[in-house]
């Protein structure tokens, strides 16, 4: 017959049409900003540094090794290294950024920073309403607007967060394992 895809096709479209009517999970559209869909943990729209403990300036996972700003296609991510080693949150003596900037108006989404660190020091953030009056105030990011504490982390990706933190427990316990001197008792 003649045209049988054609009907089939209409036949179909109909059915979607009605079907939305009446059915309440094939309703698409959502009444923004008063309904809200739930975020889905593999969004991602631009980078954030992630710290550990109580103070940001202390916590921050990035030692300032700068592959990301290597890395970065684009070339939106601007770091200066700081010359002298500060305690982070542990107590231990690293370097550290002493300017970590990210141009969000170049930035391409495209996570290679976060692939490329050694540290897990800087993950996608899923925040999307970026919007301002200000044309010149929030594109760029400095390092406090950058800042955010590993438990925002565990909010946003709760699955990716826990296995970062047990990659560097493990990590962290090798370290103390290879730090400590044999204890054998001399014969």
């Amino acid at each position: 017959m003649l045209g049988k895809g054609i009907i089939q096709g209409m036949v179909e479209t109909a059915r979607n049409f009605a079907g939305s009517y009446v059915s309440g999970d094939r309703l698409v559209t959502v009444q923004y900003p008063e309904e809200r869909l739930a975020q889905i943990e593999a969004a991602r729209n631009f980078p954030f540094l992630v710290y550990d403990g109580e103070d940001w300036q202390q916590g921050l996972r990035c030692v300032a090794c700068q592959i990301c700003e290597k890395e970065c296609p684009p070339k939106c991510i601007y770091i200066i290294k700081d010359v002298t080693k500060k305690p982070d949150h542990t107590g231990k003596l690293q370097f550290q950024p002493k300017v970590f900037d990210i141009d969000i108006s170049v930035c391409m989404s495209c996570q290679i920073c976060v692939e490329v660190c050694p540290f897990d020091a800087i993950k996608m953030d899923v925040e999307y309403e970026l919007s301002t009056a200000d044309r010149f105030g929030q594109l760029l990011l400095r390092k406090s607007d950058l800042a955010r504490p590993n438990a925002y982390y565990h909010r946003i990706h709760p699955t990716e967060a826990t296995a970062v933190d047990a990659h560097l427990a493990t990590e962290r316990a090798k370290a103390a394992a290879k730090s400590k001197p044999d204890s054998k008792p001399a014969a």
